[in-house]
């Protein structure tokens, strides 16, 4: 089973973290079946883990997947998570905010998401987008009828929110995983020219991606921003290169795995009365099959 370098991908938690250092294409060459291979395995120890996870009740899973559109982010999360039973699994995409959602603070709507203990939960796009998108178009935040703010510092307030956000719900059993599946701007051109020539794609197509693809430099630098004020122990951001789909996808299968594989979780015992009184419940169904 092939295994990516994936500690070389977790952004550092000093605050040296450099857009342009961070590759978009695998460092090693790998053929696409080979990487199908070893993602069906990893594909293969989540779902094993996720049933520990349930059965041991003390932990949840959080991932965050944040990218730019045509990144692949709805395809890594069927990918990886396919495995996965249903009901220990929960998805949420979080798009433009609703009137009940702009409310409340902006990090209501995906508090009110977060998974319970034993279940692995999935934000793509998250409260991440209240420093990203809305910094990059901060016209936005006149919709959100705030207080008096001052806009040299809201950024600062808000990544100090998410901070403390995130390392309240670590201490409290929330494992967080958070994934930037960095595409390059080349390879976004490709796949957007893919779903504007090919019928079945086009739904996939947005009149805002234009737009948002003319503002790369100033996410890139909002993205860099995010990464040294929230990368931390208690919730590490990776920078999956995602180029080539069936790297990006077995990297965070691997990330997944391994970080589960590593929590300590047990499957509950039953104690010696318990156990005493499962011989009566079998005897109980074989004298009921008699």
């Amino acid at each position: 089973m092939m295994h990516p370098p994936t500690d070389a991908m977790k952004v550092p938690f000093d605050g040296s973290f450099r857009v342009a250092d961070y590759a978009t294409v695998p460092g090693e060459n790998a053929g696409k079946k080979a990487l199908q291979k070893s993602l069906k395995k990893r594909v293969g120890q989540i779902a094993k883990l996720q049933r520990k996870l349930y059965a041991d009740d003390r932990y949840s899973v959080l991932l965050v997947f944040q990218a730019m559109d045509a990144a692949g982010k709805d395809g890594t999360i069927r990918a990886v998570m396919s495995g996965v039973n249903p009901a220990g699994c929960q998805v949420f995409s979080f798009k433009s905010p609703s009137s009940e959602e702009l409310d409340h603070d902006f990090l209501w709507r995906t508090t009110s998401r977060l998974p319970e203990r034993g279940r692995i939960g999935i934000f793509n796009r998250s409260y991440y987008e209240e420093v990203l998108a809305v910094r990059v178009r901060p016209n936005y935040l006149a919709k959100q009828r705030l207080p008096e703010y001052d806009e040299k510092t809201i950024w600062k307030d808000r990544f100090a929110s998410i901070r403390e956000h995130e390392s309240h719900l670590a201490r409290n059993g929330t494992v967080i995983l958070k994934f930037w599946l960095n595409v390059s701007q080349e390879e976004q051109k490709a796949r957007f020219m893919a779903r504007l020539t090919t019928p079945e794609r086009y739904w996939k197509f947005s009149k805002t991606d234009l737009s948002e693809r003319s503002k790369w430099t100033d996410y890139m630098s909002a993205y860099q921003d995010i990464f040294n004020e929230t990368s931390r122990e208690g919730a590490p951001w990776y920078a999956i290169p995602a180029d080539n789909k069936p790297y990006m996808r077995l990297c965070v299968a691997q990330i997944i795995s391994e970080t589960m594989a590593s929590l300590p979780l047990e499957y509950p015992e039953k104690s010696a009365e318990e156990l005493a009184l499962f011989e009566q419940h079998i005897n109980t169904l074989e004298q009921e099959s008699a």
